[in-house]
């Protein structure tokens, strides 16, 4: 178990590093909005491009950051049961959902994405758009993404399984929020 509970660990600080990566994609997207608006109404001038990097760059945020949302306790959960229930209930909740629907729904969703970032890139896929942008890059986030997010399903699974046979105690998870 202190090996499932290391690779944890492990699964944990490279979550963390990608995520506050991550959080920079939200500046750079803002700049290249503001640039593009700026450019547009001051200048007259506008490129398909700028627009299309934007949905890039929304798409790398939502799809990278799942798992460090799921690290910090950021998805939405129905609280039906869940609060009432004490650290094992919780954790069998967890470990259920993760078993169940999280990691199959990733690995379906990574499945089903690869033919599509493949085709791309051996096609040279470029945006319909005049002066559009090639379209692998995004694609590819879509397999990357949900791996990242199966990758921390299976930390957060042995997480559980620690607390269920009493290897770990996990700190209460309240949904974090940074402002």
């Amino acid at each position: 178990m202190n090996a499932l509970l290391a690779l944890a660990r492990a699964i944990d600080a490279l979550t963390e590093r990608i995520g506050r990566l991550v959080i920079w994609l939200v500046l750079v997207a803002t700049l290249i909005s503001a640039g593009n608006a700026l450019a547009r109404y001051l200048l007259g001038e506008s490129s398909n491009a700028w627009l299309e990097i934007q949905w890039y760059l929304f798409g790398a945020m939502f799809l990278l950051a799942a798992g460090y949302t799921l690290k910090h306790n950021g998805h939405v959960r129905i609280d039906i049961l869940y609060n009432r229930l004490g650290p094992r209930g919780q954790a069998w909740i967890d470990l259920a959902g993760g078993l169940l629907f999280l990691l199959p729904m990733a690995g379906l969703l990574m499945w089903l994405a690869w033919p599509m970032f493949h085709e791309a890139w051996v096609t040279h896929e470029m945006s319909p758009d005049a002066g559009g942008l090639v379209r692998w890059p995004v694609k590819l986030l879509l397999p990357v993404g949900f791996a990242l997010l199966a990758l921390q399903g299976i930390a957060e699974i042995i997480k559980r399984i620690g607390v269920l046979l009493g290897h770990l105690v996990l700190p209460y998870e309240a949904p974090e929020e940074e402002v």
